[in-house]
């Protein structure tokens, strides 16, 4: 399925749930689709998480050698990720069957990669080196294996989509608020209306 570009949203909390969520509204086969059937869209999406995800990154600028080239390996990290995520957020643990094609493909994105990561204050490396898209999804996707994260995850009833609940007492029901929050709260307003005009008519 074919869609004009729309500007997406950054809602996952990291690098990789973003990423997962590139696949709009999963589970729905009349309504889905992949912000990465076009692979060109990788590059767009990599230049935007540059600065939605700065502070995840340390600011090290993200970049794309070839849409094309990597989309294999972007789509196997996106895939596994939300595959493995998305079952613990229902188990509210990591399932190990799940583990080996998840780091079989997050391998895959650090293979060639020459970097240094995780030094104090520089997660992702020097920030003043930019590091391959692909590289960069893998390491924020091996990220969501710490169990304060796990147990931070959530779905968001309304779009599907993965994010990490960083709300004080863990009680953030929606990726979005702005979005996805205010759209059920106006569902529900719609359904009360319709609801009380029944009764109205009925009386």
């Amino acid at each position: 399925m074919t869609v004009a570009w729309t500007p997406h949203r950054f809602t996952g909390g990291l690098l990789a749930l973003d990423t997962a969520n590139t696949v709009v509204l999963r589970g729905d086969p009349q309504r889905t689709f992949d912000r990465f059937d076009d692979p060109a869209e990788i590059a767009r999406f990599a230049d935007a998480a540059s600065g939605f995800r700065a502070a995840e990154l340390g600011d090290r600028r993200l970049t794309v050698s070839s849409p094309a080239a990597i989309a294999p390996v972007v789509l196997l990290i996106r895939e596994t990720t939300d595959r493995l995520f998305r079952d613990a957020v229902s188990k509210g643990a990591v399932a190990t069957a799940g583990l080996p094609d998840f780091l079989r493909a997050c391998a895959d994105g650090l293979a060639g990669s020459r970097t240094e990561i995780g030094a104090p204050g520089r997660p992702f490396g020097d920030p003043l080196v930019p590091i391959p898209f692909e590289a960069a999804l893998a390491v924020s996707a091996l990220s969501l294996l710490r169990d304060d994260t796990v147990a931070r995850l959530r779905i968001c009833p309304n779009c599907t989509w993965l994010f990490v609940d960083r709300s004080r007492n863990s009680s953030r029901r929606w990726c979005d608020m702005a979005v996805c929050g205010n759209r059920q709260k106006a569902s529900r307003h719609y359904r009360r209306r319709r609801m009380a005009a029944h009764e109205v008519k009925d009386a």
